[in-house]
């Protein structure tokens, strides 16, 4: 699998864009370049609109509708695309790609949340001066207000994190310059100046946010304690992840760091048919502001379906450590897929709803682990790799999977767990971190393009039965 997998990342390393290079040294503010690109795209809107709107671009059977809409061309989302081949692309961009041209932190080498999000509002690679001016206001606006801190704190501790994280999300919503402004009054070609603010006040404090729960979680009982100032202190000097990682008392490891910088800005953005960015764009699509509507995303993101995967996975790598040890064979590893596939289960971490071939997220992390001897020399780590080059060819043999490759799952809580971050429900609050820069992303252009509210056409079953020609 990994001669394969090591193709395809060289395939993809070879297919960068000439013209894809550092932008320029500009300057500019996001806001500045926004309001640049926004009347280009409201044009582009506009053609397609008017000259193309009787065009079809696919069909919708039956098996569509009952089948989660899986496949339906019904959702516009202009930051990423995801192809089944060639896996997702950021404005046309690799994730090889990105980690070439996308300025990390500095003494860093991984992409960070900055300059992805740069990438994605835009779709222009930023200046590292632009990049360095982002993290200067996620730091500056980084800080909860007593109000949030409060309310966090007087949660239960054994309330699951992430139903704890939306709640505290949603409590933002007081604080909403898109709610305010709308409720004075304000034209509609102004709604995403105030949906963009409100969406980076909201990144900005999801770290902040999410490891004060971290910390509660981790010490019941000790909420609001004078030890757990950590938690909120925010350096100025660092990026939107490297403060993460110290509040969450886990400052000074530097791999962790990497990893988690990578982490995040890989998981930012996947398409926007998953759950938790669909339910953003819906939410959105009323109106709502950044805080609603993410905190809606949040708990989608909650479901075993969706967010909860790369625990499932770790458990069930665990079970097999336990069974198999530190040093297991092929045979040994054959073994226990073929238990777990007998036993009706499925393996956890492999496959795609989309994808039909490896992952290139799993590719990334996999490629940060082979650079890093403590992960390659981690009996959990090791044994995830050792299990990527046997399970494709056991579920090819079983043939019941349509990609028998491993997706980002199959390591990134792998990972998590090898640098100490054992509460495996807190997981998913890192990936709602990650899920505002894509969903949030959206919601700014979906107010720029003036979209208009969702409402699909639902039919029951026997008005379907009525559809189907005799």
């Amino acid at each position: 699998m990994f001669r394969q997998a090591s193709r395809y990342s060289r395939h993809l390393a070879q297919s960068t864009p000439k013209y894809a290079r550092y932008a320029s040294q500009s300057t500019k503010s996001l806001r500045e370049t926004m309001a640049e690109i926004i009347p280009q795209k409201q044009e582009q809107l506009k053609r397609l609109r008017t000259e193309h709107g009787q065009v079809v671009v696919g069909d919708v059977k039956v098996e569509n509708i009952i089948g989660g809409m899986r496949g339906l061309k019904a959702m516009l989302w202009e930051a990423s695309v995801l192809d089944p081949n060639e896996g997702i692309r950021f404005h046309g961009h690799t994730i090889p790609d990105c980690q070439k041209l996308l300025p990390p932190a500095p003494g860093g080498r991984e992409i960070i949340a900055e300059s992805m999000l740069y990438l994605l509002l835009t779709g222009q690679i930023p200046s590292e001066a632009q990049v360095r001016k982002l993290s200067k206001e996620f730091a500056e606006n980084g800080t909860l207000d007593d109000k949030t801190i409060k309310l966090i704190d007087g949660l239960d501790p054994s309330m699951h994190p992430m139903t704890q994280f939306g709640i505290a999300v949603a409590s933002l919503n007081r604080n909403s310059k898109f709610a305010a402004a709308y409720e004075k009054g304000i034209k509609k070609t102004e709604y995403w100046t105030y949906t963009l603010e409100d969406s980076l006040d909201l990144i900005a404090k999801l770290p902040s946010i999410a490891a004060r729960i971290y910390y509660n979680v981790r010490n019941p009982g000790k909420a609001g304690s004078s030890d757990s100032s950590y938690s909120l202190a925010i350096n100025p000097k660092l990026d939107l992840v490297g403060n993460y990682v110290e509040q969450l008392g886990l400052g000074g490891n530097e791999s962790l760091t990497e990893y988690l910088r990578l982490y995040i800005a890989l998981h930012g953005d996947h398409e926007g048919g998953n759950v938790s960015a669909h339910t953003a764009h819906l939410v959105g699509s009323a109106l709502s502001d950044a805080y609603l509507s993410y905190s809606s995303a949040l708990f989608g993101l909650a479901g075993p379906l969706h967010g909860l995967a790369n625990q499932e996975v770790l458990r069930w790598i665990l079970a097999m450590q336990k069974k198999v040890g530190d040093n297991a064979t092929p045979e040994q590893i054959k073994e226990y897929l073929w238990s777990t596939l007998n036993s009706g289960q499925v393996v956890p971490g492999y496959g795609h709803g989309v994808l039909r071939s490896p992952d290139p997220r799993f590719i990334a992390l996999q490629q940060f682990c082979d650079a890093r001897p403590e992960l390659s020399s981690s009996p959990v780590i090791r044994l995830v790799k050792q299990v990527s080059e046997i399970a494709p060819g056991v579920l090819k043999e079983h043939g019941k999977t349509k990609n028998p490759y491993p997706n980002v799952d199959a390591t990134s809580g792998c990972l998590l767990y090898h640098y100490g971050l054992t509460e495996f429900k807190y997981y998913t609050v890192i990936f709602g971190v990650s899920r505002a820069i894509g969903a949030l992303t959206q919601l700014v252009w979906d107010r720029a393009l003036g979209l208009p509210i969702e409402r699909p056409k639902s039919l029951s079953m026997d008005a379907i039965e009525k559809l189907i020609p005799k």
